[in-house]
C-alpha cells in the first residue's frame, strides 16, 4: 500500500451507499412490513415491486409521497456495493440465481460491520480519545478484515460478539470525549423514553442519548454538541435550528428520519436531507 494511501476503514466515502454499484440488495434481501414507513408487505428475498431491471428504484424521487419514507431513512453504509462487487465479484443475483440466497444472507451481516466501521472511523478522529487510538485502530482493522471474508465464511461469523466488543470500546471512547464537557452540562438519558419530549432550546452538550427514543421530540434550537447519539431514534424529531456539530456517532439515517431546516447545524461528514427544504 502506498504511503499516502488511506488505510482500510479511514475513507468514509467507501462507507456511503453507492446504489449505482449495487444489485438493489436492500430492495430484495430485507423484509418490509406495511406501516407508516412502507406501503407494502414484502418477504426477505423477494424483490420490491418498485425495483427495476437495472436495479434502480422506479420511484426513488417520490418515495415519501408514495408511502415509502422508510426507504429514505435506511442506510447500508456502503455494504451494498461491497457485497455486490467484492464479495460476489460482480455476479448479480438475476444472472447468477445460484448466488441469490447466499448474497441476501451475507448482505445484512456486512451491513452491520460497515456501520461499525462508520463509528470506529469517527472514533479514530476524535482528538480527546487519543489515548484509545491504538485499540480503536486495531478494532477498525479487524472489522475491515471481516468485511472482506469469502462469502462462505460469513455463515460461521459471530457478528454479535464482535459488535459487543466494538460497542464496549465505543462507549469508553464516548465517556472520554464527553468528560471534556463541564459536569453540570452532562445528562444521562441512555435508552430513555423521550417520545414527544419538549426539549426546545435544551442544553444537551455531552449528554448520553445512546438508544434514546426521541420520536417526535421537539429539539428545536437544542445544543447537542458532544452528545452521544449512537442508536438514538430521531423519527419525526424536530431539529430545526439545533446544533449537532461535534455530536458523537450520529448517522445520515438519523438525520433522514428527523425534520430540520436551513438553520440546523450538522457534522461535516453528513448531508442535509432534501426533505428538510420542503
Amino acid at each position: 500500500m502506498p504511503d499516502n494511501a488511506p488505510r482500510p476503514g479511514t475513507d468514509r466515502a467507501a462507507l456511503r451507499a453507492d446504489c449505482a454499484s449495487c444489485f438493489g440488495l436492500c430492495c430484495v434481501a430485507l423484509t418490509l412490513t406495511r406501516s407508516a414507513d412502507f406501503a407494502i408487505n414484502k418477504d426477505a428475498g423477494k424483490p420490491c415491486r418498485n425495483l427495476q431491471r437495472d436495479f434502480r428504484c422506479g420511484i426513488h424521487t417520490e418515495l415519501r409521497t408514495q408511502g415509502f419514507p422508510g426507504c429514505t431513512v435506511y442506510d447500508c453504509f456502503g455494504a451494498g456495493q461491497k457485497v455486490s462487487l467484492e464479495t460476489f465479484g460482480g455476479q448479480d443475483w438475476r444472472r447468477a440465481p445460484q448466488t441469490a440466497q447466499q448474497m441476501f444472507q451475507v448482505f445484512p451481516v456486512v451491513r452491520q460491520l460497515h456501520e461499525l466501521l462508520w463509528y470506529l472511523t469517527e472514533a479514530l478522529s476524535l482528538e480527546a480519545a487519543r489515548s484509545l487510538q491504538g485499540e480503536i485502530r486495531s478494532a477498525l482493522d479487524e472489522t475491515e478484515r471481516l468485511t472482506r471474508l469469502p462469502a462462505d465464511a460469513f455463515t460461521d461469523l459471530d457478528v454479535a460478539a464482535h459488535r459487543d466488543d466494538v460497542a464496549a470500546l465505543l462507549l469508553r471512547t464516548s465517556e472520554v470525549v464527553r468528560a471534556t464537557v463541564p459536569r453540570r452540562k452532562k445528562r444521562d438519558h441512555r435508552g430513555a423514553e423521550l417520545i414527544g419530549a419538549r426539549l426546545k432550546g435544551a442544553d444537551l452538550r455531552g449528554a448520553d442519548l445512546r438508544g434514546a427514543y426521541l420520536i417526535a421530540a421537539d429539539l428545536t434550537g437544542a445544543d447537542l454538541r458532544l452528545a452521544d447519539l449512537i442508536g438514538a431514534d430521531f423519527r419525526d424529531a424536530e431539529l430545526s435550528g439545533a446544533d449537532l456539530t461535534g455530536s458523537l456517532f450520529v448517522t445520515q439515517a438519523q438525520l433522514n428520519a428527523a425534520r430540520g431546516d436551513a438553520a440546523t447545524r450538522i457534522p461535516p461528514s453528513l448531508s442535509r436531507p432534501a426533505h428538510w427544504d420542503r
